[in-house]
């Protein structure tokens, strides 16, 4: 039983880590082609639409001007909604709280769970006052967008389009 327990837990990472190649790959930051800064406000972003070429490295420079928890998440729709109930699974085990990520406690249940480590190449999950960079390389043209899964976030409109030129 403990063994399909952990099949269990272990899947919807694996699939979600997987996927990430049809939006892009983790970029390098000898490859980086611009530089974008990221404001996160409670339920928003600042720019809220990027135009991104084919192929193009980009290096998001991402700050949380807000007082709540966000995170930027680089995905297609579909993505975002089969990563929305791992992070659901952050506020049940309170790693994920209102104004702050427990990183103790999230590195503890990681050794559990994996997805408890909020470790995705193409996500960062910041408190209020906190910055971070991801550099991401768009190699494919489908339609992703960068949104907040935060439960609630995504629901209240934190999503930026992403135009692929």
């Amino acid at each position: 039983m403990k063994k399909l327990i952990l099949i269990f837990l272990f899947i919807p990472n694996f699939l979600f880590a997987g996927s990430t190649k049809v939006i892009g790959v983790k970029g390098n930051t000898e490859n980086v082609d611009r530089v974008i800064k990221v404001s996160m406000y409670d339920n928003y972003y600042q720019p809220n639409k990027f135009k991104i070429k084919n192929n193009e490295t980009i290096k998001f420079v991402v700050e949380n001007k807000g007082q709540l928890v966000h995170e930027f998440n680089i995905a297609s729709k579909e993505m975002h909604l089969k990563h929305q109930p791992e992070m659901m699974m952050m506020v049940e085990n309170e790693i994920l709280l209102i104004d702050k990520v427990d990183k103790k406690k999230m590195k503890e249940m990681s050794k559990k769970n994996p997805a408890m480590a909020h470790s995705h190449s193409n996500s960062v999950l910041l408190s209020p006052g906190e910055s971070a960079e991801l550099i991401w390389k768009f190699s494919n043209s489908v339609d992703v967008e960068a949104a907040c899964n935060v439960p609630g976030h995504y629901d209240a409109g934190m999503v930026a389009k992403i135009d692929n030129i």
